[in-house]
């Protein structure tokens, strides 16, 4: 065997430990040994076959004759190439036994870029330490496989180990780490080699700059992605796929599609890489054409069976509402691998098509891909939509069935589907079985909670949640929020309110809102409109919550200057902007108001009313006992009345006393709704208050035959941060010897003052004193009770109540309310009253 000088196969070989992106540098080195050795070609054409370099490696192992460095170091690179590990493994140990002190650094080179090509970063980390004379290749091949392994950060702390030694790193060292930043997103370190690069002039190179570009568009920085690109002299593909793909992933559409045009213009031709990136620019600025253009390229190119391509077209289609040219795109795909289908689910579930996302999910199956835990999710969410409960658990079943693992992804979504459909005990199972929780599974169950009605559980699994190291997110917060407004607990409100005040979540306009919102349901409706007051942003949601607040607390004409605001902020008021302000009119009895606003619905905005807008409007005119204009404004409705416009229409008659009007009323909503109880207990209510026992008696006769119960009266009251519920006639209470002391001594002092119990809101046949002392313990007088004596004086009461408030206890509250000299708020089923120094803010309309 021929040998060469040392000298020659060194530079024949400089090239196995470079990475693909050094092509052009082997090359060039290949051509001047070529031209400077004319032997070397015929024994390098030799070398290119495996199986005979391979057949004389044995044979010279088994004769024992000595293996010379060239031989090693091709040896070594075609395992490299090829991931024939254990055959590098048999070179190496060869190597050793033959001794390998006599190595050269190129092989040792070799070797060390084999084992980090193919993933043992120790391994070459060992070679890498026994290397004497390292050069700047053995620097780079070790910083290279570290960065493509995973291991960014120790390829970052040897370049700087590359630095501090005083060599220099060429064109690509500083791709390698370039590529490692941008995995990272390790903007500062970034910069900081740029400062470097621009030293040593490599900002044009073509390899530099296009990891440059990709550095800094992943790390955030478009503006100075775009100068970089601009320095590089001759832009290859890479370059170009760099800029087109940075513009794209940052949001700016039509930059990418204006130096797509560019490369076209340049003579380059696009690849899947540069195609994905476009139709991703085109579908996020909606630019159908431009994306039916890019299609026809694909075709033209034969890029349309690539499932990279497909996929980036499917969201094209997707995005821009096209779902047949998506199906079309899909069905053509002539292979389609877990990704794809996944990305059809998705798709199809987040944009309204969760029928056609569980249909798809049949057919995968069908085709035997494996569904992952994206695919799951995709399901599940589409199942959520559906509330397709048995659907959903079909489907958990078979990822269970198949190992997929239940990951924080999968798990939220899941304990979503299970919560959408109302099967919270399911919900929780997943939460309490997921390996890997992230906020978003905390949040989910909060969320799933909350919407539920199961606020208190929603709060303790909030405190869990902290006490776990999550940190909440506008969406936890906005959940928690809620649910302090659904309880109506003020005092946990505030902290909250503090945290959120020192935190960047007071910027968020979703937790602004929900702020505004828990304070007007909390009975601080002042509050409410300062927290409105200090937001940076407002949205149309914001201006509807406080709005809203106003119509609660019977505030109707600060409700009518705020719309008015509204308007002149140039925001276009919807259909919940007018539930808000009509319900602020009829609960003020603005009855002129709530005419032209109704009008101005369909004459100034196109809204069409809906029934929730039909039932304000006749609530407005009943409780203003405007009667006739009610029932004519019923007549006139376009659509059949519900059950709600007539319960309305009742419950102003309740008022009013007008009998005649209340059985008409009522009989409309029982034929609608024959079971529901709260239209006989307002029947039975009218006929109690005029005196006609003997209506009253069949109306609940009426309810015992149909199994019907008047829901039990029920109050809460918020008492050093915890919350404490009342029932009618309470007995289980700790305090409630010293609470009915407190009620007893102040229903004394207000016959005093010309109380009288008004027994007709009791339904029951019994003596005169036995319907006063069941008047005496209605569950929102013992919580008023149990806040005088817990709380200091001059500090609000605030109570919630789950029913109408009686008529009894209004009165009762208004004495209560000037004896004690406190305000009392109290929620009820219909709006806040607000009761001071004997007056209640709702004038005795609700």
């Amino acid at each position: 065997m021929i040998k060469l000088k040392q000298s020659c196969f060194k530079t024949l070989l400089r090239s196995v430990c470079c990475s693909k992106s050094h092509i052009s540098f082997i090359n060039t080195m290949s051509l001047d040994v070529e031209r400077s050795y004319p032997g070397t070609k015929k024994l390098k054409e030799k070398y290119e076959n495996a199986n005979e370099l391979w057949e004389y490696f044995v044979c010279m192992k088994r004769l024992c004759n000595p293996i010379d460095s060239f031989t090693y170091a091709r040896l070594l690179q075609r395992c490299a190439s090829t991931g024939s590990l254990d055959k590098g493994k048999m070179v190496h140990a060869q190597m050793i036994k033959s001794g390998d002190n006599g190595m050269d650094t190129i092989v040792w080179n070799t070797l060390l870029n084999m084992y980090a090509k193919n993933g043992f970063v120790e391994d070459a980390r060992q070679v890498f330490d026994k290397i004497t004379e390292r050069n700047l290749v053995s620097w780079t091949a070790l910083i290279g496989g570290y960065c493509q392994q995973g291991y960014e950060n120790e390829g970052l702390r040897l370049f700087c180990e590359l630095l501090r030694v005083g060599m220099e790193p060429n064109q690509f060292t500083f791709s390698c780490v370039l590529k490692a930043c941008a995995s990272l997103g390790s903007l500062e370190f970034g910069e900081q080699l740029l400062a470097c690069i621009f030293k040593v002039g490599f900002e044009s190179d073509v390899f530099v700059g296009s990891a440059l570009v990709d550095m800094l568009a992943k790390c955030g920085s478009i503006r100075d992605a775009g100068k970089a690109f601009d320095k590089i002299v001759e832009p290859d593909m890479v370059s170009w796929s760099a800029i087109i793909a940075g513009y794209a992933l940052n949001g700016y559409g039509d930059e990418a599609m204006e130096h797509y045009w560019k490369m076209l213009m340049a003579g380059n031709m696009p690849n899947q890489f540069t195609f994905s990136s476009m139709l991703k620019a085109c579908a996020d600025v909606i630019a159908l054409g431009v994306g039916r253009q890019v299609h026809a390229q694909i075709i033209r190119s034969n890029y349309q069976s690539n499932f990279f391509v497909g996929a980036a077209l499917i969201d094209l289609y997707v995005n821009c509402g096209q779902m047949e040219n998506a199906f079309e795109v899909f069905d053509k795909m002539p292979e389609r691998d877990t990704v794809l289908w996944t990305s059809m689910i998705v798709r199809c579930a987040q944009n309204g098509q969760s029928e056609e996302a569980l249909v798809i999910f049949s057919e995968m199956q069908l085709a035997v891909a494996k569904p992952d835990q994206f695919t799951f999710s995709g399901v599940f969410h589409a199942c959520a939509t559906l509330q397709a409960l048995e659907q959903g658990k079909q489907a958990h079943a078979h990822m269970i069935k198949i190992g997929c693992g239940l990951d924080a992804f999968a798990g939220s979504a899941l304990i979503d589907m299970y919560a959408k459909c109302i099967s919270i005990e399911d919900a929780l199972n997943v939460f309490d079985e997921m390996p890997d929780r992230n906020e978003v599974s905390w949040n989910t169950l909060i969320v799933g909670y909350v919407q539920l009605g199961y606020c208190e559980l929603a709060l303790k699994l909030f405190s869990k949640m902290q006490e776990a190291g999550m940190k909440p997110s506008p969406v936890t917060l906005t959940s928690i929020l809620r649910a302090y407004a659904s309880l109506s607990v003020l005092q946990q409100g505030l902290q909250l309110h503090s945290y959120i005040s020192k935190s960047v979540f007071w910027l968020d306009v979703s937790v602004g809102n929900a702020l505004v919102d828990m304070y007007a349901k909390c009975g601080s409706i002042e509050d409410a409109r300062k927290v409105f007051e200090k937001m940076p942003n407002h949205d149309l949601v914001s201006w509807n919550t406080m709005i809203a607040g106003y119509g609660y607390h019977g505030h109707g004409e600060k409700a009518i200057q705020l719309f008015e605001n509204m308007k002149v902020a140039g925001l276009k008021p919807d259909h919940i902007t007018f539930i808000g302000v009509l319900s602020a009119c009829s609960r003020a009895s603005l009855v002129d108001e709530g005419r032209r606003y109704f009008d101005s619905m369909s004459q100034d905005y196109d809204i069409s009313p809906s029934m929730d807008h039909y039932t304000c409007m006749v609530n407005l005119f009943g409780r203003s006992g405007h009667f006739v204009e009610a029932e004519d404004f019923i007549k006139r409705m376009p659509v059949k009345p519900g059950v709600a416009v007539w319960q309305s229409l009742l419950a102003s008659c309740r008022i009013h006393q007008n009998i005649e009007l209340g059985k008409y009323t009522a009989k409309h909503a029982l034929e609608l709704d024959p079971q529901n109880d709260a239209t006989h207990v307002l029947l039975a209510n009218i006929y109690a208050a005029a005196g006609r026992w003997s209506d009253a008696a069949d109306v609940r006769k009426l309810m015992d035959d149909k199994g019907l119960k008047k829901e039990p009266g029920q109050s809460w009251i918020e008492v050093k941060s915890r919350v404490h519920s009342f029932a009618a006639g309470e007995k289980a209470h700790p305090q409630i010897d010293e609470i009915r002391a407190k009620l007893d001594s102040l229903t004394i002092q207000m016959k005093e003052q010309g109380y009288i119990p008004d027994t007709s809101f009791v339904l029951r046949d019994v003596e005169l004193e036995q319907k006063e002392h069941s008047l005496s313990y209605h569950s929102e007088k013992l919580a008023i009770a149990f806040g005088l004596i817990s709380n200091p004086f001059g500090t609000p009461i605030r109570v919630i109540n789950n029913l109408r408030v009686c008529g009894d206890c209004h009165n009762a509250i208004k004495f209560i309310s000037k004896i004690t000299q406190r305000e009392i708020v109290v929620r009820d089923l219909n709006r806040f009253h607000h009761f001071e120094n004997g007056l209640c803010s709702c004038g005795g309309f609700w």
